[in-house]
């Protein structure tokens, strides 16, 4: 009897082994199963007189190949690459909303500064003065239209962060509901490998759309935890996480938050790693976010400039110019307070210079009010000032009202650039008011005996209206002493005090801007003599001058964007989206072959190899027949032994 048990081991322990290879061959296209093999160990022999005699094979376990290193390192790899690549992708899509060649928005802005040369060569003509105001319209047209399609990408972005935050709670809760199962299933006293891949291939999706770290718990249990060291699974517990405003209720950046326990728990963007979601937010917190400063600060700097030259000019009936495009305006959603926060204060904020100006936003925190600190957000640049009175940072002037009264540790956010080319238009449609004529004209006496020759002139400041424009006369007298060459200016109308013993250079601007009356800033060239003198005055032939249309087409080569010219301030918001292209997918590039490689070297421990495996059916596939006719031997042999006491 005891070769008939031995042969039914082994038949049995190699008909489970051919099961489990079996198993093995069905589940090789199965994401996240682990092969599994038959462990077999040798039945404690029996003693004789003439040694142990073997009592067969059993079934120790049925052991899941699988490596927790290999599986963490492929882990993380994958989620560093989901992040990495997610964020590239969206770049890709930013960089393509600034598009160069003639549909993009250089191009218009060149056109539309190019048009004014024609309007300077013929003021009067109004087909010449259209296809201006055309030009200014499409340049706005376009302008807004990128920013629409900021406003596109942003919503795109907020839906597919709420979808995969659904995917997050779902997958948690499906951890949780494996946890239980396994947690029931320990006392079997063997591992239940199927629910094991389950749960590892459960995190592996997990940590597509926010990277965790897995701890085991002595019950078989795993907690997940996300943000460096909050729990989203404990056991059979979830909580929950969802998209909530940032510290000052901006609605154009978002934050992950989780709930346990009822409470709440923004977590910090910096400590969640890579996934979907970390990529996401990072795109449209940082990336878009700088995307939507640049434009802002371009259409800001471009129409502001030429709005100011365009009210320095005179349109066909004699009238001050207005303005071009659609001013600058700040409100409510250009700056915020701190969410729950009632502060005392107050801000505004204002354009100084848009020379200056930094594609950035602005946060401000009073420490020892009215002093507070103000963080540059581009580059984490922090200044100190005093703001009972109003400051200028960056080519903006902050004007805060009850500084004194706000408490230490209130915040504010400004974000001038945001809503700038959303709503920017062409003010006007009428040629005849397109503002291009010189308002002013200097004259050479004609007695001078210098060198003196004219090079520029341009007014500097002009009254809203014709009518209460004074008329403006001015003469500049040149004096040669032992201290060089200087000049005098005396208002002919007696309305300003002007100004005298100021220095001459050749080739330099002289500028002057009296308080509430017309200015100007002239150039000369060469050497006056004692005497000389120049006369400005107001243009007698402006309805057919086009002084104020060359200068609006100067505007050209005014340095405005971080020093460059205006129109190359488009080129250098392409050059500056770009570099974060490049940069996001180079990092892509370098993550996915790390995550191709860690994945390679986890399935080669855990994977299905189908010649390994076919070998192995056949392998099992002998020895169950071996098995087989070891009983049927041992039959015999009964049956033999029946036979023979039979008799």
């Amino acid at each position: 009897m005891g070769i008939l048990n031995i042969g039914a081991q082994a038949l049995q322990a190699n008909l489970v082994a051919l099961q489990t290879t079996g198993n093995n061959i069905a589940n090789v296209n199965t994401a996240g199963y682990s092969r599994q093999k038959v462990v077999l160990q040798t039945v404690a022999g029996q003693f004789t007189g003439g040694g142990y005699l073997g009592k067969g094979v059993s079934i120790q376990t049925i052991q899941r190949n699988f490596d927790s290193f290999l599986n963490r390192q492929s882990t993380l790899a994958s989620t560093t690459q989901a992040a990495d690549v997610t964020r590239a992708n969206y770049l890709t899509q930013l960089t393509n909303i600034f598009q160069g060649g003639t549909d993009g928005v250089g191009a218009s802005i060149n056109d539309m500064l190019n048009a004014f040369s024609d309007v300077a060569s013929a003021p009067t003509d109004l087909t010449a003065r259209t296809v201006a105001l055309t030009r200014v319209d499409e340049t706005a047209r376009r302008l807004r239209s990128a920013s629409q399609s900021l406003d596109d990408l942003q919503s795109g972005i907020a839906q597919s962060i709420g979808e995969k935050v659904t995917a997050i709670n779902t997958l948690a809760h499906n951890i949780a509901d494996v946890n239980e199962q396994i947690s029931r299933a320990q006392g079997n006293g063997q591992p239940p490998n199927d629910l094991l891949d389950r749960r590892d291939q459960l995190i592996r999706d997990l940590n597509q759309y926010v990277q965790t770290t897995s701890i085991p718990a002595d019950d078989g249990t795993v907690g997940v935890f996300i943000g460096g060291s909050q729990a989203l699974v404990l056991g059979t517990e979830v909580a929950p996480v969802s998209i909530v405003p940032d510290d000052f209720g901006d609605t154009l950046k978002s934050r992950l938050a989780i709930t346990r326990n009822g409470s709440s728990m923004v977590l910090d963007e910096n400590t969640l790693g890579g996934g979907e979601v970390s990529g996401l937010l990072r795109f449209q917190n940082n990336d878009l976010a700088e995307g939507r400063n640049l434009l802002g600060r371009l259409t800001m700097g471009i129409t502001t400039a030429m709005n100011d030259q365009h009210k320095l000019g005179l349109d066909l009936d004699g009238n001050v110019g207005g303005n071009l495009f659609t001013p600058t305006t700040f409100g409510s959603s250009n700056i915020y307070q701190a969410t729950g926060q009632t502060s005392a204060a107050s801000m505004t904020l204002s354009i100084a210079d848009v020379t200056q100006l930094e594609a950035s936003d602005y946060e401000i925190n009073f420490t020892t009010p009215p002093n507070a600190s103000v963080k540059r957000m581009s580059d984490g640049l922090v200044r100190t000032v005093d703001l009972s009175s109003p400051v200028t940072l960056d080519g903006l002037t902050i004007t805060t009202t009850g500084a004194a009264g706000a408490t230490a540790g209130d915040r504010f956010l400004l974000k001038p650039y945001s809503t700038s080319a959303s709503n920017v238009a062409r003010e006007f449609s009428t040629p005849r008011a397109l503002a291009v004529a010189a308002p002013l004209a200097a004259t050479l006496t004609p007695t001078n005996t210098g060198s003196l020759a004219l090079a520029s002139l341009s007014a500097k400041t002009l009254a809203t209206t014709a009518a209460t424009v004074p008329q403006p006369s001015y003469t500049v007298t040149f004096t040669n002493g032992v201290g060089g060459t200087t000049y005098d200016i005396v208002d002919n109308t007696g309305l300003t005090a002007g100004v005298t013993g100021q220095s001459y250079v050749s080739g330099q601007a002289i500028n002057y801007t009296p308080a509430g009356f017309p200015g100007f800033s002239m150039t000369l060239t060469g050497s006056p003599a004692t005497n000389d003198t120049v006369t400005i005055g107001q243009n007698a032939f402006a309805a057919t001058s086009g002084g104020n249309a060359s200068a609006m087409m100067d505007l050209r080569d005014k340095a405005m964007f971080d020093g460059a010219a205006l129109t190359d301030g488009y080129a250098g918001l392409i050059s500056q989206i770009g570099i974060r292209s490049q940069s996001a997918n180079y990092s892509a590039q370098v993550s996915s072959n790390i995550a191709t490689n860690a994945e390679k070297d986890r399935s080669g421990v855990s994977g299905v190899n189908l010649d390994e495996e076919a070998a192995k059916l056949l392998q099992y596939q002998q020895a169950y027949q071996a098995s087989a006719k070891m009983i049927q031997i041992a039959q015999s042999i009964f049956d033999t032994l029946i036979q023979g006491l039979s008799r």
